[in-house]
């Protein structure tokens, strides 16, 4: 069995959860629609209706805390480009040691 190295878990697991939970603070928080949560994240509104259904991002990263999705969303309402801010949730989760979690869980 082959082993996925760590960018390809980041865009297996990470970045969808990402993705998920700065388009459910966009809509739920912020009364975005999805298509305009779209237009902010610079995806297509299926893929956010995926990810509100949770058909894609299914992976729970608990050290994704809320005060820092919070803070990315409100950057990119500013007009922040989403891939920086997406970047910086990234970084702040492997430091978090969330990829090496991750990276147990998709080896199973």
């Amino acid at each position: 069995m082959t082993k996925k190295v760590p960018c390809e878990i980041i865009t297996w697991y990470m970045l969808p959860a990402i993705r998920r939970e700065l388009a459910i603070s966009l809509i739920e928080h912020h009364g975005c629609t999805q298509k305009e949560a779209a237009g902010f994240l610079g995806l297509t509104s299926a893929a956010v209706s995926q990810y509100l259904a949770k058909k894609r991002g299914t992976v729970d990263i608990d050290e994704l805390h809320v005060e820092e999705v919070e803070k990315s969303v409100l950057s990119i309402l500013k007009g922040v480009q989403p891939d920086k801010e997406i970047c910086r949730l990234c970084n702040l989760l492997i430091a978090s040691g969330a990829l090496a979690r991750i990276k147990e869980v998709s080896s199973a």
